[in-house]
């Protein structure tokens, strides 16, 4: 457990700074939970997280099975998480 002695530094802000402080972290929540939320994104989201501009490698990924897609129709969507777990894993090698 960290020692909370008298080493604590004070921030001081004025109540506007405050409140604009408050309302920006605010935001920045809104923002990842709709991040969450929206589980399954298009192709071009897909290859932009994915920072590549190569669909020749984007097809070899999904046909790999590296990441997650479902066909619907005509569309094909791909999940979010599994990108990102591609992107994580991808990182450690």
């Amino acid at each position: 457990m960290p020692d909370f002695g008298t080493n604590l530094p004070i921030i001081c802000l004025e109540s506007e700074a405050f409140k604009a402080l408050v309302k920006e972290v605010h935001e920045l929540i809104k923002k990842e939970e709709h991040i969450e939320f929206n589980t399954w994104i298009d192709g071009k989201e897909a290859m932009k997280l994915l920072r590549i501009t190569s669909k020749t490698t984007f097809q070899k990924y999904r046909d790999s099975g590296k990441i997650e897609y479902r066909r619907i129709d005509k569309h094909i969507l791909y999940r979010r998480r599994s990108i990102m777990d591609f992107i994580e894993n991808s990182s450690k090698t």
